[in-house]
C-alpha cells in the first residue's frame, strides 16, 4: 500500500479544544495550533477543524496532507457514524464522511485513547514493547492497546473500551454506584476521572474541591485528600490489575489529568499486585511521554500505520 510522504497532519478533537499539528518523520513538530471547540454544535466542530486543516496547510506552504483525527469516541462498523461519545453532539453523526466531503481527501479517524496508545508506542513511554495499554484518566476515563506498534480495535472496534466496565472488586462503600453518563452506573469512569474523584471525596468529606486541588492538598499534609488519593490509588490499582490479567501488557501509560499526579506511580504498582494472577508483575506504569500532546502526535502518527 503507498504511504503519504511526510509531514502528516494529525488533529485531536476534544470536547473543550480541537488542536492539529505536524509532524515531520523523526517524530518533531513542524505546527501546532488550536481553538476553542464548538460546544454541542456538530456542524460548527466539523467547519472548526476544516479550518485549522487549511490554516495548517497554507501556514506550511504544502498541498493536502494525509491527515489523522482523534475523537473522544469510535465509529460504528455497522455504519460509519460516530457511538459512544461523552462529547454527545458526534454520536449518531457521519463525521468521517462528512469530513471528507469537507475536505475533499481520505480521512483516518480514530478514537482518541487509541492515538494515545499510538503515539506512546511509537516514541513514547511505551516505544519499543510488545503490547501497550494507555488509559486517559480525565473528564473520562477510556483507553486503547496497540500491539507491535499498531492499534488494536477488535471485531466490534471497541477493544480497550476500559471505562465503560464496572469497577471490580467493589467494597462495602462502594455499593452506592454513581451514575454514568453512558446510561449504566459504576463504570471504572465514574470513579477513576477527575470529577469521580471530587465526587467521592466531597461525599466522604463535604468539601467540593477539584481533583488537582485534592492532590495538592494531600501532598501538603491534609489527611482528608490524603485518604481520597488512597481511595482512588486502590481503585485504579484494582482495575488495572484486571487489565494485566486478561492482556499482561508490558507497559501501561496513563494520560490525562490525573496522569499528573505522581504518587500514582509508587502506590498503585504496589497495590495491585495482590490482585494480579502471577507470582510477579513485570508490567510498568509510566506518564505518558508527550504529556497532553500525545492524543494529537497519535492522530499524527495514523497516517504511518
Amino acid at each position: 500500500m503507498h504511504t503519504p510522504p511526510w509531514p502528516r497532519l494529525g488533529v485531536d478533537l476534544g470536547g473543550t479544544k480541537i488542536e492539529i499539528a505536524a509532524l515531520d518523520e523523526r517524530g518533531a513538530f513542524l505546527l501546532r495550533e488550536r481553538c476553542a471547540t464548538p460546544r454541542g454544535d456538530y456542524a460548527a466542530t466539523l467547519r472548526a477543524v476544516a479550518a485549522l486543516v487549511a490554516a495548517g496547510e497554507q501556514r506550511l506552504g504544502l498541498g493536502a496532507l494525509a491527515l489523522g483525527v482523534g475523537i473522544p469516541g469510535s465509529l460504528s462498523p455497522v455504519d460509519g457514524r460516530v457511538r459512544n461519545a461523552n462529547s454527545t453532539a458526534l454520536n449518531g453523526q457521519p463525521f468521517k464522511e462528512d469530513l471528507q466531503r469537507l475536505l475533499a481527501r481520505p480521512v483516518r479517524v480514530e478514537n482518541d485513547a487509541n492515538c494515545l496508545a499510538l503515539s506512546e508506542a511509537a516514541d513514547g513511554a511505551g516505544a519499543g514493547a510488545g503490547v501497550v495499554f494507555a488509559a486517559i484518566l480525565g473528564t473520562g476515563v477510556g483507553a486503547g492497546v496497540a500491539v507491535r506498534g499498531q492499534v488494536l480495535r477488535g471485531c466490534n472496534g471497541v477493544a480497550g473500551e476500559w471505562g465503560h466496565n464496572p469497577l471490580p472488586l467493589i467494597t462495602p462503600d462502594e455499593l452506592a454506584r454513581a451514575a454514568c453518563w453512558c446510561g449504566r452506573a459504576g463504570c471504572i469512569e465514574s470513579w477513576l476521572s477527575g470529577p469521580g474523584l471530587a465526587r467521592d471525596h466531597a461525599q466522604v468529606t463535604g468539601q467540593a474541591q477539584g481533583a488537582q486541588a485534592i492532590a495538592a492538598a494531600a501532598r501538603a499534609g491534609d489527611a482528608a485528600a490524603q485518604a481520597s488519593l488512597a481511595r482512588y490509588a486502590a481503585r485504579l490499582a484494582r482495575a488495572l490489575a484486571g487489565v494485566i490479567n486478561l492482556l499482561d501488557p508490558d507497559v501501561i501509560v496513563l494520560g490525562g489529568g490525573m496522569s499528573n499526579v505522581a504518587e500514582l506511580y509508587e502506590q498503585v504498582p504496589r497495590l495491585w499486585a495482590p490482585h494480579v494472577f502471577s507470582d510477579s508483575v513485570r508490567t510498568l506504569l509510566r506518564p505518558a511521554r508527550h504529556g497532553d500532546s500525545s492524543g494529537v502526535r497519535g492522530a499524527a502518527w495514523l497516517g504511518a500505520e
